[in-house]
């Protein structure tokens, strides 16, 4: 299940994340995006779309890209929105 995920874990997936956004596993992406965002408002297919609070674009779409992994951009895509979210600079 990917929710109910402890934050010790949830902060070393992220920390992970920032420091190699390349060969990050798809179900630990969505992890992330889960957290962070709620349950995904679409899950069908390979694609999962979470929605965000703001206004203009107001979802993160992650892909579930060939053994499993999550594509390259659209983890650096969830990074940027997780920063925003956090109002990091």
């Amino acid at each position: 299940m990917i929710l109910n995920y402890g934050m010790d874990r949830i902060a070393a997936l992220l920390d992970a994340l920032r420091r190699n956004p390349q060969n990050v596993r798809f179900v630990d992406l969505a992890r992330i995006c889960a957290h962070f965002f709620g349950p995904p408002r679409h899950s069908g297919g390979s694609h999962h779309v979470y929605r965000t609070p703001w206004a203009g674009d107001p979802r993160v779409n992650i892909q579930c890209g060939p053994a499993g992994k999550a594509k390259t951009y659209q983890v650096r895509q969830v990074l940027a929105a997780i920063d925003r979210l956090e109002k990091r600079p």
